[in-house]
This record gives C-alpha cells, structure tokens and sequence, in this order.
C-alpha cells in the first residue's frame, strides 16, 4: 500500500500543532498506571495459560477423571504412627 507524500506531510504537520495541555500527573498518578499496566499483563498470563490448558487438553482427549495417587505419594500409616 503506497502512502502519498502530500498525505504523509499533512499528517505530520498536524502532529506538530498539537496544543499544550497544561497537565500534571504526580507521581501516584504514575503508579497507578504501572500496577495497572503490571494487573492486565498478569491477567491476560492467567487468561492464555487457562484457555491454554483447556485447548491442550481436546487433543489429548482427558475425560476430567483424576488419576488416584501413586504409591510414592501415599503416606504410609505405619510410618505416621513411627514418629
């Protein structure tokens, strides 16, 4: 897609007549914006890793059961009343 040069200039042109606006944000202003920035990273992690898992999980075709325990993670009653 060719841009026209006389489009490309007035834009730019327009850019550069921007009026001030005479703001101020003080600094709490500036981290409420970071952990607000830092909060919808964390939430669209958690978002991909859900959906994620549900995806991987119609290809590998899980019924929803739970495996029971292995062996190596049971405790051992015996062992319990030892100490």
């Amino acid at each position: 897609m060719k841009h026209c040069p006389l489009c490309v200039v007035s834009f730019m042109a327009l850019l550069s007549f921007s009026p001030c606006a005479f703001a101020y944000l003080d600094p709490s202003t500036g981290s409420m914006i970071i952990s607000a920035i830092i909060g919808l990273f964390a939430t669209a992690a958690l978002a991909i890793k859900t959906y994620w898992y549900k995806f991987v999980g119609l290809f590998k075709g899980s019924s929803g059961e739970k495996k029971p325990p292995s062996e190596d993670t049971q405790l051992n009653r015996d062992d319990v009343s030892k100490n």
